[in-house]
């Protein structure tokens, strides 16, 4: 269930190929309007961080009410939402799998920046998503991050020229509570600076295992602030204990380290979990001027990346092509 409908695993019957299919409930205020939005988006970009559309459908069903509805290549992996946060009512052993290790984290925050940069800056008209957050970031059976749901996107180009238009829909894009750049309850237009604090309250998000909305956070503490007041002397009280946890299981496999082999890879986490946590702080800031442009975090990940992997050479920055 989302915000303007449900969405159903299906097959088609030509290849037995599995999708996911988002049937809207037209009769929540806005579905509508939110159909359009996507399909719009969707029909004009192409990337590998995003989620691929198949179809569209807009008939009649046999009811004869209006019917609408998106067909999308199914992600295996299902959510980061699911990733990150115990879900309730579903299987025990089925939970315990579901871990990000440290690199697999990293990895999806490259995939979700990627997929931004593009929107931003290489589709053939600039898209601001307004609404990234964990459940719209979905992942395939390889673990790349997929950013979908653009309901609520919007191109710059019509923001830009129509800020009247813009500014009396503006309760239709702010996005969800928690990731919601906080310039858009003050009325402000719909920017990409938007969606660098999103992206800045999902990396915080992803590395501390807490939602912005936990209920610690309250009396004017926030995600934002929890992060940023103990870094760096706190780091071990601020990352999610989870990832840990899965470095003392990676660690027990391989006994033939040595201890001082041991003590210079934890100090290199603790220095790279410092930085990407640095990231998230800075591009969550309440000022848009203290905010970097989506494009530079990308290399600052990669950058982390290689530190992390010992100064491997890993994937190169991706070069973005209209296909």
């Amino acid at each position: 269930m989302g915000s303007f409908g449900s969405v159903y695993k299906g097959i088609l019957d030509q290849d037995q190929k599995l999708v996911a299919v988002k049937v809207l409930n037209l009769r929540f205020r806005g579905a509508s309007k939110s159909f359009i939005a996507e399909c719009k988006a969707l029909r004009s970009i192409k990337h590998r961080n995003l989620v691929k559309v198949l179809s569209a459908c807009s008939s009649i069903d046999y009811h004869g009410n209006d019917f609408k509805a998106l067909v999308y290549e199914f992600m295996v992996n299902g959510s980061l939402e699911e990733w990150l946060h115990t879900i309730e009512n579903v299987d025990e052993v089925h939970n315990n799998l579901r871990n990000l290790n440290l690199l697999q984290r990293l990895n999806i925050a490259i995939d979700v920046a990627s997929a931004l940069d593009y929107l931003h800056k290489h589709c053939p008209e600039p898209i601001v998503h307004c609404d990234l957050k964990p459940s719209n970031v979905l992942l395939d059976n390889e673990m790349t991050g997929h950013v979908g749901d653009f309901g609520l996107a919007r191109f710059l180009l019509e923001s830009t020229l129509d800020c009247s238009a813009n500014q009396s829909s503006s309760i239709g894009v702010k996005g969800s509570l928690g990731y919601v750049a906080p310039e858009y309850g003050m009325g402000n237009e719909v920017s990409p600076s938007g969606d660098v604090y999103s992206y800045g309250i999902l990396l915080l998000e992803m590395f501390t295992g807490k939602r912005p909305t936990d209920n610690i956070f309250s009396d004017g503490l926030s995600l934002h602030n929890f992060a940023k007041v103990d870094l760096p002397a706190q780091i071990p009280s601020i990352v999610d204990p989870m990832i840990f946890q899965q470095r003392e299981q990676d660690a027990s496999t391989s006994i033939n380290n040595a201890h001082n082999q041991s003590s210079d890879s934890n100090h290199k986490i603790l220095e790279c979990l410092i930085s990407i946590l640095k990231l998230g702080v800075t591009y969550s800031e309440e000022l848009l001027s203290d905010r970097l442009a989506i494009n530079v975090v990308v290399p600052q990940l990669q950058v982390i990346k290689n530190t992390l992997l010992g100064g491997r050479r890993s994937e190169p920055v991706l070069q973005y092509h209209h296909e």
